[in-house]
Protein backbone atom coordinates (compact mmCIF):
# COMPACT_ATOMS: atom_id res chain seq x y z
CA UNK A 1 0.00 0.00 0.00
CA UNK A 2 1.37 3.39 -1.00
CA UNK A 3 1.94 6.06 1.65
CA UNK A 4 -0.79 8.38 0.29
CA UNK A 5 -3.33 5.57 0.17
CA UNK A 6 -2.48 4.47 3.72
CA UNK A 7 -2.69 8.04 5.04
CA UNK A 8 -6.06 8.55 3.35
CA UNK A 9 -7.29 5.32 4.92
CA UNK A 10 -6.34 6.35 8.46
CA UNK A 11 -7.45 9.95 8.04
CA UNK A 12 -11.05 8.68 7.86
CA UNK A 13 -10.59 7.04 11.29
CA UNK A 14 -8.96 9.95 13.16
CA UNK A 15 -9.61 13.48 14.33
CA UNK A 16 -7.63 16.20 12.57
CA UNK A 17 -5.34 16.57 15.60
CA UNK A 18 -4.70 12.80 15.79
CA UNK A 19 -4.02 12.71 12.05
CA UNK A 20 -1.38 15.43 12.47
CA UNK A 21 0.11 13.33 15.30
CA UNK A 22 0.11 10.27 13.02
CA UNK A 23 2.00 12.11 10.27
CA UNK A 24 4.55 13.19 12.91
CA UNK A 25 4.91 9.60 14.13
CA UNK A 26 5.35 8.41 10.54
CA UNK A 27 8.09 10.95 9.80
CA UNK A 28 9.83 10.21 13.11
CA UNK A 29 9.58 6.44 12.62
CA UNK A 30 11.17 6.68 9.17
CA UNK A 31 14.09 8.69 10.60
CA UNK A 32 14.55 6.26 13.50
CA UNK A 33 14.34 3.25 11.16
CA UNK A 34 17.00 4.77 8.90
CA UNK A 35 19.18 5.67 11.89
CA UNK A 36 19.01 2.29 13.62
CA UNK A 37 18.65 -0.10 10.67
CA UNK A 38 14.99 -1.11 10.85
CA UNK A 39 12.90 -1.77 7.75
CA UNK A 40 11.89 1.74 6.67
CA UNK A 41 8.77 0.73 4.72
CA UNK A 42 7.47 -1.41 7.59
CA UNK A 43 8.19 1.42 10.04
CA UNK A 44 6.31 3.87 7.83
CA UNK A 45 3.30 1.54 7.52
CA UNK A 46 3.16 0.63 11.23
CA UNK A 47 3.43 4.31 12.18
CA UNK A 48 0.64 5.32 9.81
CA UNK A 49 -1.71 2.69 11.25
CA UNK A 50 -0.60 2.75 14.92
CA UNK A 51 -3.67 4.71 16.10
CA UNK A 52 -6.17 3.21 13.63
CA UNK A 53 -8.56 2.13 16.41
CA UNK A 54 -7.97 5.11 18.73
CA UNK A 55 -11.48 6.51 18.36
CA UNK A 56 -13.46 3.29 18.21
CA UNK A 57 -16.01 2.88 21.02
CA UNK A 58 -14.60 1.23 24.15
CA UNK A 59 -17.11 -1.61 23.90
CA UNK A 60 -16.05 -2.34 20.32
CA UNK A 61 -12.36 -2.41 21.30
CA UNK A 62 -13.14 -4.65 24.26
CA UNK A 63 -15.06 -7.07 22.06
CA UNK A 64 -12.25 -7.19 19.50
CA UNK A 65 -9.74 -8.03 22.24
CA UNK A 66 -12.06 -10.74 23.54
CA UNK A 67 -12.60 -12.11 20.02
CA UNK A 68 -8.91 -12.29 19.10
CA UNK A 69 -7.99 -13.77 22.46
CA UNK A 70 -6.07 -11.03 24.04
CA UNK A 71 -4.21 -9.87 25.67
CA UNK A 72 -7.19 -10.23 28.00
CA UNK A 73 -5.39 -8.77 31.03
CA UNK A 74 -5.21 -5.41 29.22
CA UNK A 75 -8.96 -5.09 29.81
CA UNK A 76 -8.25 -4.72 33.55
CA UNK A 77 -6.22 -1.56 32.85
CA UNK A 78 -6.91 1.90 31.44
CA UNK A 79 -8.78 1.84 28.14
CA UNK A 80 -6.05 4.02 26.58
CA UNK A 81 -4.11 0.77 26.17
CA UNK A 82 -6.89 -0.99 24.27
CA UNK A 83 -6.54 0.73 20.91
CA UNK A 84 -3.18 -0.94 20.26
CA UNK A 85 -4.22 -4.62 20.31
CA UNK A 86 -7.65 -3.75 18.86
CA UNK A 87 -5.97 -1.67 16.17
CA UNK A 88 -3.66 -4.50 15.13
CA UNK A 89 -6.68 -6.78 14.71
CA UNK A 90 -8.66 -4.16 12.76
CA UNK A 91 -5.74 -3.26 10.50
CA UNK A 92 -5.52 -6.94 9.60
CA UNK A 93 -9.25 -7.44 8.96
CA UNK A 94 -10.30 -4.02 7.60
CA UNK A 95 -7.15 -2.88 5.79
CA UNK A 96 -5.76 -6.29 4.85
CA UNK A 97 -2.26 -5.83 6.24
CA UNK A 98 -1.02 -9.26 7.30
CA UNK A 99 2.68 -8.60 7.89
CA UNK A 100 3.19 -9.79 11.45
CA UNK A 101 6.10 -7.38 12.05
CA UNK A 102 3.86 -4.41 11.28
CA UNK A 103 0.90 -5.79 13.25
CA UNK A 104 3.12 -6.51 16.25
CA UNK A 105 4.54 -2.99 16.21
CA UNK A 106 0.97 -1.64 16.28
CA UNK A 107 -0.09 -4.14 18.98
CA UNK A 108 2.69 -3.16 21.41
CA UNK A 109 3.06 0.58 20.76
CA UNK A 110 1.30 1.52 24.02
CA UNK A 111 2.47 -1.18 26.41
CA UNK A 112 5.76 -2.45 25.09
CA UNK A 113 6.75 -6.04 25.78
CA UNK A 114 9.90 -7.84 26.88
CA UNK A 115 12.24 -8.67 23.99
CA UNK A 116 10.76 -6.07 21.66
CA UNK A 117 11.84 -6.22 18.03
CA UNK A 118 13.72 -3.30 16.52
CA UNK A 119 10.59 -2.27 14.61
CA UNK A 120 8.46 -2.38 17.78
CA UNK A 121 11.00 -0.16 19.55
CA UNK A 122 11.05 2.30 16.63
CA UNK A 123 7.24 2.69 16.68
CA UNK A 124 7.04 2.98 20.48
CA UNK A 125 9.72 5.68 20.59
CA UNK A 126 8.43 7.49 17.48
CA UNK A 127 4.97 7.71 19.04
CA UNK A 128 6.50 9.08 22.22
CA UNK A 129 8.80 11.72 20.67
CA UNK A 130 7.02 12.90 17.52
CA UNK A 131 7.43 16.69 17.10
CA UNK A 132 3.92 17.57 18.32
CA UNK A 133 4.46 16.00 21.74
CA UNK A 134 4.87 18.48 24.59
CA UNK A 135 5.23 17.07 28.10
CA UNK A 136 7.88 16.83 30.81
CA UNK A 137 10.71 14.47 29.86
CA UNK A 138 10.05 14.29 26.11
CA UNK A 139 13.12 16.38 25.20
CA UNK A 140 15.40 14.03 27.12
CA UNK A 141 13.98 11.05 25.23
CA UNK A 142 14.38 12.91 21.91
CA UNK A 143 18.03 13.55 22.72
CA UNK A 144 18.64 9.93 23.69
CA UNK A 145 16.96 8.76 20.47
CA UNK A 146 19.65 10.57 18.48
CA UNK A 147 22.23 8.00 19.65
CA UNK A 148 20.70 4.99 21.41
CA UNK A 149 17.22 3.64 20.78
CA UNK A 150 17.23 1.37 23.85
CA UNK A 151 18.21 4.26 26.15
CA UNK A 152 15.40 6.36 24.67
CA UNK A 153 12.95 3.50 25.16
CA UNK A 154 14.06 2.91 28.76
CA UNK A 155 13.63 6.60 29.57
CA UNK A 156 10.21 6.75 27.87
CA UNK A 157 9.06 3.72 29.87
CA UNK A 158 10.48 5.18 33.08
CA UNK A 159 8.67 8.49 32.42
CA UNK A 160 5.39 6.70 31.69
CA UNK A 161 5.58 4.46 34.76
CA UNK A 162 6.52 7.40 37.01
CA UNK A 163 3.68 9.51 35.59
CA UNK A 164 1.10 6.76 36.18
CA UNK A 165 2.34 6.21 39.73
CA UNK A 166 2.21 9.96 40.43
CA UNK A 167 -1.47 9.91 39.38
CA UNK A 168 -2.21 6.85 41.54
CA UNK A 169 -3.00 4.86 38.40
CA UNK A 170 -2.29 1.18 37.90
CA UNK A 171 0.68 0.31 35.72
CA UNK A 172 0.14 -2.44 33.16
CA UNK A 173 2.48 -5.31 34.18
CA UNK A 174 3.73 -5.78 30.60
CA UNK A 175 5.04 -2.20 30.64
CA UNK A 176 6.96 -2.86 33.86
CA UNK A 177 8.22 -6.15 32.40
CA UNK A 178 9.41 -4.30 29.29
CA UNK A 179 11.34 -1.80 31.41
CA UNK A 180 12.84 -4.58 33.56
CA UNK A 181 13.89 -6.63 30.53
CA UNK A 182 15.61 -3.67 28.89
CA UNK A 183 17.41 -2.64 32.08
CA UNK A 184 18.46 -6.23 32.79
CA UNK A 185 19.82 -6.55 29.24
CA UNK A 186 22.12 -3.63 29.99
CA UNK A 187 23.81 -5.47 32.89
Amino acid sequence: MKREEALACVQEQLTEQRYIHTVGVMETAVKLAERFGADVKKAETAAIFHDYAKFRPKEEMKQIILDVGGPLEVLDFHHELWHAPAGAALVKTEVGITDEDILSAIRFHTSGRPNMTLLEKVIYVADYIEPGRRFPGVEEVRTLAEEDLDSALIQALKNTITFLISKNQAVYPETVATYNALVNDRH
